[in-house]
C-alpha cells in the first residue's frame, strides 16, 4: 500500500446483484465479485504510483467544474520592529497566490472473446485486470512525472556543466551533487517531508549512488520511519525512492548520452488532484451486457478510467538534478 501521503484512489463499481463474471447471460457483477476486481486492478496499480506520493491533494467535488486551484502561502517576513509597551501594533495580512489547473481523463479497455475465455488455461478476466492495473499506474505516474519534470529549477550534475547537451556518462549523481541539491532547497527554506527530503530516483542512478559508504539502507532507519513505496535507502538528508519511471531524456547528452533525471522534493513542492469519485475505476461489461450491439453473447471487456492532474506549487521547493550514468538508457 502506498505511504500515508500517497494519493488516495477509490473504486466505484457498477450496482446490482448478478453472477460470476465467467458466466453469460448477465448484465451485472455481484458487490463481492466487483470488490475483488476493484482491489486487485487498485493493487497492480498502486507500486507504480511514485511520482503522486509527496504532493499536496487537492478534490474537486463532484459537479465543480474541472478546474481545481491551489493556494500558496508566502513566507511572512520578519517582524524585527520592536513593540511600544500598551501600544497595539498594525497587524500584517497573508500573501496568497493561487494555481490552477484543469484535470483530465484517461482510460483503457481490452476486449475478451467468448471463444478466448472458454479455451484459456488462465482466468481471463483476473490476468486481465492485473494488467490493466499496471498499466493504470504508469500511465497516471508517467502523467504527474512530465508535469514535475517541466519544472525550472535544474541543477547539472555537481554544476561542471552548464547544459543537458554537455552532460556525458562522467558526470555521474555524487553524494556531493545531493548535498548540492539539498542545500539549495535549504536556501530556500523548503520544509522536509517528515524530516527529510525525498529523491526519486532511476536504478540505474541508484547504481552509482548506493555505492558510496556513506549510504544508508531502510533497515538501518525503519525503526523511527515509515518506509515510502518503492524506499531503498538514504543519504546526505534526502530519502530515495526507486522507480524505472524515472525520466529519461533519450539521447540528450554529449555524444548521444541519456541524461536522467533525479528529482530532489521538499513539502509542498507540488500538488496532484482528482474528482471525487473518480480516481481510478475499474469497469467490467460481462457478455450480454450490449444488448443488440452484441447479439451472440461474444464479447466481455475490462476496463479503467481515472480523472488526474498534477501542478507544480513552488519551483524553488524541488530541484531537477540531470546527471549522466554507467549505463544509458532509453527514453520512457
Amino acid at each position: 500500500m502506498l505511504h500515508s501521503k500517497g494519493i488516495n484512489l477509490q473504486a466505484f463499481g457498477e450496482e446490482g446483484a448478478g453472477a460470476n463474471p465467467q458466466t453469460t447471460g448477465t448484465a451485472a457483477l455481484s458487490s463481492e465479485m466487483k470488490t475483488y476486481y476493484d482491489t486487485a486492478l487498485i493493487h497492480a496499480a498502486e507500486p507504480r504510483l511514485v511520482h503522486l506520493q509527496f504532493g499536496q491533494k487537492r478534490n474537486i467535488p463532484q459537479g465543480r467544474g474541472k478546474i481545481i486551484e491551489f493556494r500558496k502561502f508566502s513566507q511572512l517576513p520578519k517582524a524585527l520592529t520592536p513593540l511600544t509597551e500598551g501600544v497595539t501594533p498594525d497587524g500584517g495580512s497573508l500573501q496568497v497566490t493561487s494555481e490552477t489547473a484543469v484535470v483530465e481523463q484517461y482510460g483503457y479497455y481490452i476486449s475478451i472473446s467468448d471463444l478466448l475465455e472458454t479455451t484459456a488455461i488462465d482466468p481471463m478476466l483476473q490476468e486481465t485486470v492485473v494488467a490493466l492495473g499496471g498499466q493504470a499506474g504508469r500511465t497516471l505516474d508517467t502523467v504527474v512525472r512530465e508535469i514535475l519534470n517541466a519544472g525550472t529549477n535544474v541543477q547539472y550534475a555537481e554544476g561542471q556543466v552548464a547544459s543537458r547537451a554537455a552532460l556525458t556518462d562522467a558526470h555521474k549523481l555524487t553524494v556531493k551533487a545531493v548535498k548540492m541539491a539539498v542545500r539549495t532547497l535549504k536556501n530556500a527554506n523548503a520544509d522536509t517531508i517528515e524530516g527529510d527530503f525525498i529523491g526519486i530516483i532511476h536504478p540505474d542512478i541508484a547504481f552509482d549512488l548506493t555505492e558510496d559508504p556513506e549510504w544508508k539502507y531502510p533497515h538501518q532507519y525503519a525503526d523511527t520511519k515509515e518506509i515510502y513505496e518503492g524506499e531503498i535507502g538514504k543519504i546526505a538528508g534526502v530519502r530515495f525512492v526507486e522507480t524505472t519511471e524515472a525520466k529519461i531524456f533519450d539521447k540528450a547528452g554529449a555524444g548521444g548520452q541519456s541524461v536522467y533525471a533525479t528529482l530532489i522534493l521538499g513539502a509542498n513542492a507540488y500538488g496532484v488532484t482528482e474528482i471525487e469519485g473518480g480516481g481510478l475505476k475499474t469497469i467490467i461489461k460481462q457478455k450480454g451486457s450490449a444488448g443488440t450491439a452484441d447479439p451472440l453473447d461474444q464479447r466481455s471487456t475490462a476496463g479503467w478510467k481515472a480523472i488526474l492532474t498534477a501542478k507544480i506549487l513552488s519551483d524553488e521547493y524541488m530541484v531537477r538534478v540531470e546527471t549522466g550514468s554507467t549505463f544509458s538508457g532509453a527514453a520512457n
